[in-house]
């Protein structure tokens, strides 16, 4: 097979690797902070890759095979030439250590305030935040939790709604002095400052009896941090997406200039991959349904789930 242009992820080799060294995909995984499975699927995916066999699969671990063996030589000899050139950042590793990923505006908004709190307690956990805007496969990437907006459950995970969101118009104190008090339609008169679609806009228009598409002076940033950044230097009107903006309305860079509210059809969603969790990522689990104020009943349910 022609891999010229394939690229292994790094995590397959350290995978391998690490089975290599212990003879068993179960050790593998308790090093890597990994389930049994996702341990399995990368081998299976570097065999799959390679078009070799390189376990040999016993009741009691698994054993290199000679092409295995041949592997673990090279791949032992390029993790030691890229540790003695690279200043990469090595990552915690133990039983304690849970990776959880969101996208960039509920890591930073919602997560990142809340952080001390989910790692202290009993136990104590480290978490290791992954900010990525794809929805990556958890297991294949070794992901524990994941926190996402989104409109349902996604295929092949275990889903929790953590909470909704009643959006409402919000402004720099200077842009909401000139807006005024009045009609929900006063607004047209200003951009509306959109982020990855117009569905938040035309949720809350559209409870107030306005149909809404967006319009040339309108602006739209990708990500809700940029969002609330042009609205607080005066570029327009945004929607607060309580509790995402909890922080910047105490602060006042943003205030309200309307008080009426609408449900958006976008809520979110804490995802983990199917089988049973590990015990620290379990814990995490319970932390992040406290601090979103979900019911400890759904929780449990939400982790004893098997798909």
């Amino acid at each position: 097979m022609d891999h010229s242009y394939d690229m292994l992820p790094l995590e397959t080799l350290r995978a391998f690797d690490a089975a290599a060294r212990s003879g068993s995909f179960s050790a593998a995984a308790d090093k890597l902070n990994l389930t049994h499975g996702a341990v399995s699927r990368q081998i299976a995916k570097l065999e799959d890759w390679l078009g070799l066999k390189l376990f040999d699969r016993g009741a009691r671990g698994v054993a290199l095979t000679i092409e295995g063996n041949r592997l673990h030589l090279r791949t032992t000899e390029a993790f030691a030439l890229i540790a003695s050139n690279s200043d990469r950042w090595v990552e915690p590793r133990g039983t304690a250590v849970v990776r959880l990923t969101s996208i960039p505006s509920v890591s930073g908004l919602w997560l990142m305030p809340r952080l001390p709190a989910l790692e202290s307690g009993e136990p104590r956990l480290r978490i290791i935040l992954d900010v990525d805007i794809r929805q990556a496969d958890l297991a294949d990437q070794g992901i524990d939790l994941s926190i996402r907006c989104g409109r349902g459950r996604i295929p092949d995970r275990i889903s929790l709604q953590l909470f909704e969101e009643h959006i409402f118009p919000v402004a720099s104190p200077e842009l909401a002095h000139d807006i005024g008090k009045g009609n929900p339609s006063r607004l047209l008169k200003y951009p509306l400052i959109n982020d990855s679609d117009a569905s938040g806009w035309r949720a809350w228009l559209g409870a107030q009896g306005i149909d809404y598409r967006p319009r040339p002076q309108d602006r739209r940033f990708e990500d809700y941090n940029l969002v609330l950044d042009a609205a607080a230097h005066g570029l327009g009107v945004a929607l607060a997406r309580p509790p995402l903006t909890e922080h910047q309305l105490k602060s006042g860079r943003i205030v309200p200039v309307d008080e009426r509210t609408a449900l958006n059809p976008v809520s979110y969603w804490m995802d983990r991959p199917l089988g049973r969790p590990r015990a620290a990522a379990a814990e995490l689990a319970q932390r992040i349904g406290k601090q979103a104020g979900v019911d400890r009943g759904r929780i449990d349910a939400f982790l004893k789930a098997e798909r």
